[in-house]
């Protein structure tokens, strides 16, 4: 039997794998694959690809392209989510700021450096015409459990997550959400450090063709809406609502929106030079 530890986000993108092992499927390709929650998310997750920590991760885009070009040993092996992450721009909900324009200048709750809701800070700044070296701050919370805890005391004046998550936090406090900020590429991929496909590459494949099969007809499952709200506490037509603008992927990443993503990070000056993309990319 092969280990491997695979990394992600406890929400709703990620419950086809939750499936396949509840239902043991990597096992019948001798596979222990083992799942590890990552609350604080993609800066965390690209941390312990480097570490070794886990052999694999769902991870955001522009975070794991960001950290590849920074010289993390692994590479994109195929898009998870093809559509954008929806990230909902919140703030304290008896806070004074009622516009997003409201926020220029003050400081953005962001999980870690490096992370979604870092990068995407800087994607809502130039949205919004903002001086990104004068208008731009930030305040490391951790997590969406630090923004539930700080954003009230005033440890951060907004917070960016992704908007169905969040969600519940808006209908019943403590959040207030002033907009959205759409990613402007598929939002998540799957990352596999540089030795397992090295040593590894059918199993590696054997996994994606058992998350592949799943999420081909995942959301035509019945009852999928109901297992989803009940499981992530969410509303049901909210839950609806997010199944009908997401779509999952059983393809790699599009060279064109590769160069998509390292030009406006590039553009924003979080990387300081773009890299072919054989160094990103593995094609089996």
């Amino acid at each position: 039997m092969k280990n491997f530890k695979i990394g992600g986000v406890p929400e709703h993108f990620n419950l086809p794998w939750y499936l396949t092992l509840k239902n043991k499927e990597y096992q019948d390709k001798n596979i222990n694959l083992r799942w590890q929650d990552y609350h604080s998310g993609t800066g965390d997750m690209c941390n312990a690809l480097r570490s070794g920590e886990i052999d694999m991760a769902v991870i955001l885009t522009e975070g794991i392209v960001r950290d590849i070009t920074k010289g993390n040993p692994s590479k994109i092996v195929q898009v998870f989510i093809d559509t954008p992450l929806i990230w909902g721009i919140h703030v304290y909900k008896n806070s004074p700021y009622s516009t997003i324009k409201d926020l220029k200048g003050k400081k953005a709750a962001i999980s870690r450096y490096g992370s979604g809701s870092h990068l995407m800070s800087y994607v809502n700044a130039e949205n919004q015409g903002w001086n990104i070296e004068k208008e731009l701050d930030f305040e490391v919370i951790e997590n969406l459990e630090g923004a539930l805890e700080h954003l009230p005391k005033g440890k951060g004046d907004y917070f960016m997550w992704e908007k169905f998550t969040t969600k519940p936090y808006v209908d019943n406090g403590p959040f207030k959400l002033l907009g959205q900020c759409p990613t402007p590429w598929p939002c998540f991929v799957i990352a596999v450090r540089d030795t397992v496909l090295e040593q590894d590459p059918t199993a590696v494949k054997d996994i994606l063709k058992i998350i592949n099969n799943t999420t081909k007809k995942f959301k035509a499952s019945a009852g999928v809406d109901l297992l989803i709200a009940n499981r992530y506490k969410q509303k049901i037509e909210d839950v609806q609502q997010w199944l009908s603008l997401t779509q999952w992927s059983q393809k790699q990443l599009s060279t064109n929106n590769l160069k998509k993503v390292q030009q406006k990070l590039l553009q924003l000056e979080l990387i300081e030079n773009t890299v072919s993309k054989e160094k990103i990319l593995f094609d089996f």
